[in-house]
């Protein structure tokens, strides 16, 4: 059964990077409110900007209806703790003059419009560098805002089939296979949030804003460049799926074991040698087929069949100690339940639970970022928000009264 430590909603925050921050965020289900989720852990304060009634996408996405008809989606739980919330109506002139009054007191916008939305909306970034020319914009699409397919929308699944990551994935005389999570969305998140830590640390310095592109398509190609890209580019080598096999190095990949399977990676000759030793193989240390890295990968259909049977002698389990002692890199197939219940995981602090969090009826948990900083992990203090929650608070401190709040909401602005 998972565990988490329970931690109060106001749990004092630790002083962060980006304490003092303000990040205006337009972004809907993923790519957006993952980046700016980074941001958050960082100590930024994020204003999330929803359409009123519905707000982001993500509040109805996730398996549990319940949380969906809450408007608290699983998805959204994901990547909004920390957040603050409002309800603008980008389309209501008063909404749009309530946005502009945002941006002249904020360091930075995030949205992840389709290209040329916000200019129709008259919003675009040649228009908020007139309000605010500090501002750093950060735009996140699937092709970025220029190119014949910038236009294009797209969703993760398209990007992963245009990126070439599909044709690599699943097995060598299968159908091209997507990747298990939204891995385009997610490395598009990081990227985003990485170009706005260093663009923000130059308006730090400078004060000069600027305007910041993210192309799902380019960051997933960007990620690909160590071994297909370059090895295509700089070897004339054009990749192919090779299933759960690293197509350079041998043995490498996922092999049955007694009772299931088990990742074993040997990229050095020292771990083939000792893996030999381990299975009660030692005589193919000294066969020429199998000499070195190259040689290995060549007659990988020769070599497989020994680990293969070898393997079969045990269960996937006692193989994983053999292979810690021996210092030979191996690992299960763990499940998602299983690795977050995994003491790894609870030793690092990655999980954080919010009691009784508001309206979404229940605890809900949400992962910190991964990464320690003067030896803590980045947190955040406050549950995913309701939408609109944060409507009086953040108006109020842009001069709006109780009263003209109300007048507002009268008039569909927010």
């Amino acid at each position: 059964m998972l565990q988490i430590s329970e931690v109060s909603p106001d749990t004092p925050a630790i002083p962060l990077p980006l304490d003092g921050v303000r990040v205006i965020d337009l972004t809907n289900v993923i790519a957006g409110p993952l980046a700016s989720y980074q941001l958050v852990m960082l100590g930024a304060e994020v204003i999330k900007v929803e359409a009123p009634g519905q707000g982001d996408l993500s509040r109805i996405m996730g398996a549990d209806p319940e949380l969906n008809e809450r408007l608290m989606g699983a998805s959204f739980c994901a990547m909004n703790a920390g957040k603050k919330s409002i309800t603008v109506n980008l389309k209501n002139p008063e909404g749009v003059a309530i946005f502009k009054k945002l941006v002249e007191e904020a360091d930075a916008v995030i949205e992840n419009f389709r290209p040329g939305v916000m200019d129709k909306l008259g919003l675009g970034y040649e228009t908020l560098k007139t309000i605010n020319p500090r501002i750093v914009y950060c735009a996140v699409s699937g092709f970025g805002q220029k190119g014949p397919l910038s236009k294009r929308p797209s969703y993760d699944q398209i990007i992963q089939g245009f990126s070439g990551i599909m044709s690599l994935t699943g097995e060598p005389n299968g159908d091209p296979t997507r990747a298990g999570y939204v891995v385009c969305d997610s490395i598009a998140a990081v990227t985003a949030a990485l170009a706005l830590v260093a663009a923000l640390y130059r308006q730090q310095k400078t004060g000069q804003g600027e305007m910041i592109d993210v192309s799902m398509l380019d960051v997933s190609l960007s990620t690909m460049a160590a071994w297909p890209v370059s090895n295509y580019l700089n070897g004339g080598h054009a990749p192919k799926r090779m299933g759960n096999h690293n197509p350079a190095a041998f043995p490498s990949g996922t092999f049955h074991t007694a009772d299931g399977s088990l990742n074993i990676v040997n990229n050095e000759q020292h771990q083939f040698e000792r893996l030999c030793d381990t299975l009660g193989i030692e005589e193919l240390k000294d066969d020429p087929r199998f000499s070195n890295r190259a040689n290995r990968a060549k007659n990988r259909d020769v070599l497989e069949p020994f680990i293969v049977d070898a393997l079969l002698k045990r269960p996937a389990s006692e193989w994983e100690v053999l292979f810690e002692k021996a210092s030979v890199p191996a690992g299960p197939i763990l499940t998602v339940p299983e690795v977050l219940d995994h003491p790894q995981i609870k030793s690092r602090n990655l999980l954080k639970k919010f009691t009784n969090a508001h309206d979404a009826g229940r605890d809900i948990a949400v992962m910190r970022p991964g990464y320690a900083l003067a030896g803590k992990a980045p947190d955040v203090n406050t549950p995913p928000p309701v939408l609109g929650q944060n409507n009086a608070e953040v108006l109020g401190r842009l001069g709006f009264s109780a009263e003209r709040i109300e007048t507002l909401k009268r008039h569909g602005a927010i």
